[in-house]
């Protein structure tokens, strides 16, 4: 297969063909890693992880973790490169032939690299959506408007039949309200990147759900939803 295959194969992730291991569409407090093992390979076409990244407190020292705007990001469960690396080779391996992850990432690891990640269990970037804010954040130099959106493929890469929606520009702003603790990510957009790479029933997969915003997403589009997050009902 090529990316001018214009044919989904096979078609995975009907709530009636496989035994989820959590319930669908509902807050599930339990560990992702523990998810990822237990699901069969090959059974989901998309998933969304938004890891919480560390690196950039590990390398810039800012000094402010714990300590008042810093309280909020270090009270979440930290991962490690490590745990991330841990996540994308389970992710890699319940997504069916041409299926995606979209992995959300902040602007250290844009720069500095997240490639052996996926070398190591073969995706592929595609693509990549910039989301604005409209909101600044944290900089020693600029200050961040922005995040992330890496579109990674399974083998075989393939763009006619997979991607059905042509209306997405790469970069958009939508504005979020933090809810307690949580960064919730855009909803909106996320459910147009849904549609684009999903059928109607189609069960999509996140691992880390923190604010279940992607749940909020597949709903909005007509698509199932599996997840946990290991904090719980956020």
């Amino acid at each position: 297969m090529t990316v001018f295959a214009t044919t989904r194969t096979p078609r995975f992730g009907g709530a009636e063909i496989v035994q989820w291991p959590l319930p669908l569409n509902q807050r599930n407090q339990f560990d992702g890693l523990d998810l990822l093992a237990a699901l069969d390979a090959e059974t989901v076409p998309l998933c969304i992880f938004d890891p919480q990244y560390r690196g950039i407190l590990d390398k810039m020292q800012y000094g402010n973790e714990g300590v008042s705007r810093g309280r909020a990001r270090s009270s979440l469960p930290q991962m490690s490169e490590e745990t991330i690396g841990e996540f994308i080779a389970g992710i890699a391996t319940v997504l069916i032939p041409s299926g995606h992850l979209f992995l959300w990432i902040d602007k250290f690891h844009l720069c500095t690299g997240v490639g052996l990640w996926m070398e190591q269990w073969g995706l592929e970037v595609v693509d990549l959506v910039t989301w604005n804010k409209a909101k600044m954040g944290m900089g020693y130099r600029t200050r961040r408007v922005g995040e992330y959106l890496l579109i990674l493929q399974k083998p075989p890469k393939r763009a006619k039949g997979v991607w059905h929606r042509h209306d997405i520009p790469d970069v958009v702003t939508e504005k979020v309200e933090r809810i307690g603790n949580v960064h919730p990510k855009p909803v909106n957009l996320q459910a147009r990147l849904i549609e684009a790479v999903t059928d109607p029933g189609d069960v999509v997969l996140d691992p880390a759900a923190g604010s279940y915003s992607v749940m909020t997403a597949a709903h909005q589009v007509g698509r199932q939803f599996l997840g946990c997050d290991i904090a719980g009902d956020s």
